[in-house]
């Protein structure tokens, strides 16, 4: 069972990496998290520190808002936190956050995905999601997405990509109003290791992706 980290320890978790959560700090500091079961050290060079689950789940908690400010269903804002997130599809848009400067970061984030899944498959593989996808479904999906340039939903509806969370497990829905952008949506997460279906939504006849990280 993790053990509370300490307000030094809990300065390391909240700098690191919030995509591949990659660890900086000593020695020492390093070595108590893992002890505290909130991190673990890669056994291929470079032998680097990453968070556990658990470590994640201390980081996110810092950075999440105050749920009396949100309104229940309305999507994070991609900088909660001042930490990176992919667009989900319905938030309100940020000055200063199109263009190029956001086209480097989101490719950033993929690439240290991309280098997430190869140093904690055993195989060494970067063709399927790895265990943070798996905990970050919506996250996940919608970074996938945004990194393959599809264009996510404004706050007001319309054309764009939107990701939610459903009931069932290690499933995400994917909507789309333009028929053929669904299907690029649906090619491009196959591509990146999900296992896709299109479905009809039976009270509006919507259609719509149902996602999941492929295993094998």
């Amino acid at each position: 069972m993790a053990l509370s980290p300490t307000a030094a320890q809990r300065r390391v978790i909240a700098a690191a990496d919030p995509v591949t959560g990659r660890l900086k700090g000593t020695e020492t500091q390093l070595a108590a998290l893992v002890r505290r079961g909130l991190a673990f050290r890669h056994p291929r060079p470079p032998h680097d520190h990453f968070l556990t689950p658990a470590g994640h789940r201390i980081r996110e908690a810092a950075d999440a808002p105050d749920p009396g400010a949100v309104a229940p269903g309305t999507p994070a804002a991609p900088d909660a936190g001042g930490a990176f997130a992919a667009r989900v599809g319905g938030e309100e848009a940020v000055p200063g956050e199109a263009g190029p400067a956001r086209l480097r970061e989101v490719r950033g984030a993929w690439q240290g995905l991309l280098e997430l899944r190869r140093m904690t498959h055993p195989d060494g593989s970067t063709d399927r999601p790895c265990a943070w996808e798996r905990s970050h479904l919506v996250r996940a999906a919608a970074l996938a997405l945004e990194a393959a340039g599809h264009r996510p939903a404004g706050p007001d509806g319309g054309d764009g990509y939107r990701v939610r969370a459903t009931p069932q497990p290690e499933a995400v829905a994917v909507y789309e109003p333009d028929g053929g952008a669904l299907r690029g949506c649906a090619a491009t997460l196959e591509r990146a290791g999900w296992q896709v279906g299109e479905h009809t939504e039976p009270r509006t006849r919507a259609r719509y992706l149902l996602a999941s990280p492929r295993k094998v």
